[in-house]
């Protein structure tokens, strides 16, 4: 029998991961592997679920490829993992780091697997036939966990040099747009407005800043499956930084929906908060508002900024399409789509939050 496990994303060595967790005394008890398995379908650092003899560990680990130096940096995740195990935010815990790319051809880190489940599309039965206020303590528990996370000092837990501490929204809209222009293979004249606007309307640098996660939002959130819902972790801290932290709440505004919003502009957007009970974007954005103890702008410049980042990953992902590299995804939905959501950007610039 092979010792690869395959995967759309190329193979898993199991006999040199198995070497390698013989040499972890807390997991080489728990040997030999079962299965291993892909998470999810994210196209940023792999997933995959490694089951032992007796329970199973989560395995990041960066896509397979040439790659920048930079570029999915799971050990740059794992430190940020372990400098917040004793914070107030629910992180897994991580057990192991291994630079040896010899392995598994890049880098990765091992952590515990949290009993839980992220929330995309649908509810866990449990949660939907559930009464609306377990609903709405979902969206308390996820606009509080970023509460305490923007509130933690970086330099108190170590992680005072994770980012620059200052200019974070100009290198934003200037690694953003440099995106832009590397993927653009068609005319995109609402995103190239939506870039002028957001370079004219940048808000005052932050005096100080925060541990900003980058793609907090619920599917990078997971709870537990029964209530009373119980928020056990956050995760995929591959895009963590210092900056401004309202990008992070813009973040979560942009694409928490409400029962009365229009159909999305995307079939990818998920829907689930507008079912009833969970709270509205302003409720969230008050909650916030009180726990920092601050007073918020209006938030229409990080909202359009998330959708404007959103949008860039779109027309990547067709740039992938009509190459014919985007693997098993199908994005030829974006011939439409994209154009119609980046149409969505300017009208949304003519709003308040």
């Amino acid at each position: 029998m092979s010792n690869e496990i395959k995967s759309n994303d190329g193979p898993v060595d199991k006999a040199r991961l198995t070497s390698y967790l013989a040499t972890l005394p807390a997991i080489a008890a728990n040997l030999p592997i079962q299965k291993i398995e892909r998470v999810g379908q994210g196209q940023s650092n792999l997933t995959y679920r490694i089951t032992l003899r007796e329970g199973a560990i989560i395995l990041r680990r960066p896509p397979m490829g040439p790659l920048p130096p930079s570029a999915h940096d799971v050990l740059r995740e794992y430190r940020v993992l372990d400098a917040l195990q004793h914070s107030a935010v629910p992180v897994p815990r991580p057990l192991a780091a291994c630079q040896d790319v010899e392995i598994l051809g890049a880098p990765f880190y091992l952590m515990e697997m949290i009993s839980g489940d992220a929330i995309h599309f649908t509810l866990p039965p449990a949660l939907a036939a559930a009464p609306a206020a377990v609903r709405h303590d979902i969206g308390i528990q996820v606009i509080d966990t970023l509460a305490q996370l923007h509130s933690i000092n970086p330099l108190e837990i170590g992680l005072g040099d994770l980012g620059r501490p200052t200019g974070y929204i100009a290198r934003q809209l200037k690694r953003w747009k440099s995106q832009l222009d590397y993927t653009r293979t068609r005319p995109v004249p609402d995103l190239d407005w939506a870039t002028a606007w957001l370079a004219q309307h940048q808000p005052a640098d932050v005096t100080q800043p925060a541990i900003v996660h980058g793609d907090y939002k619920l599917d990078n959130l997971l709870f537990a499956l029964e209530p009373p819902a119980r928020l056990r972790g956050v995760v995929d801290w591959e895009m963590a930084t210092l900056g401004d932290p309202l990008a992070d709440l813009g973040w979560l505004l942009a694409f928490w929906r409400e029962a009365d919003d229009p159909a999305p502009e995307l079939r990818i957007a998920p829907r689930v908060t507008e079912q009833p009970g969970f709270p509205t974007r302003a409720e969230l954005a008050q909650r916030y508002a009180e726990r920092m103890q601050r007073s918020l702008p209006d938030l229409n410049f990080y909202i359009v900024l998330a959708m404007w980042k959103l949008a860039i990953l779109l027309e990547g992902h067709w740039a992938r399409h009509i190459a014919g590299t985007a693997d098993d995804f199908n994005f030829a939905y974006l011939e439409e789509s994209g154009p119609i959501f980046a149409a969505a950007i300017r009208r949304v610039t003519q709003e308040r939050h």
